[in-house]
């Protein structure tokens, strides 16, 4: 995984190699990982997620086709406009 360091800013490259590790799953595996898991659970955990993404999918479908009302949109206040030299 590779992060472009601009303007010596080390500090946004790492916020966003961090987004980009949580996406992928990193640090989940790594916590995972840290200590032994069972076949048997593990087999177990891999159904109940399989089970939790496939609810999620069909909620979504239900959702995009009218079935299910759509979740409540939260609103965000807007963000200050940034000085040009920042931009």
């Amino acid at each position: 995984m590779q992060v472009l360091v601009r303007d010596n800013n080390v500090d946004q490259a790492l916020r966003v190699l961090k987004k980009k590790l949580q996406r992928e799953g990193v640090f989940r595996e790594m916590k995972m990982r840290r200590s032994y898991e069972k076949p048997s659970e593990r087999r177990a955990r891999e159904k109940a997620e399989a089970i939790r993404r496939s609810r999620k999918m069909a909620r979504k479908q239900a959702q995009r086709e009218g079935l299910l009302p759509a979740p409540k949109r939260v609103e965000r206040p807007a963000r200050p406009p940034r000085p040009a030299a920042l931009a």
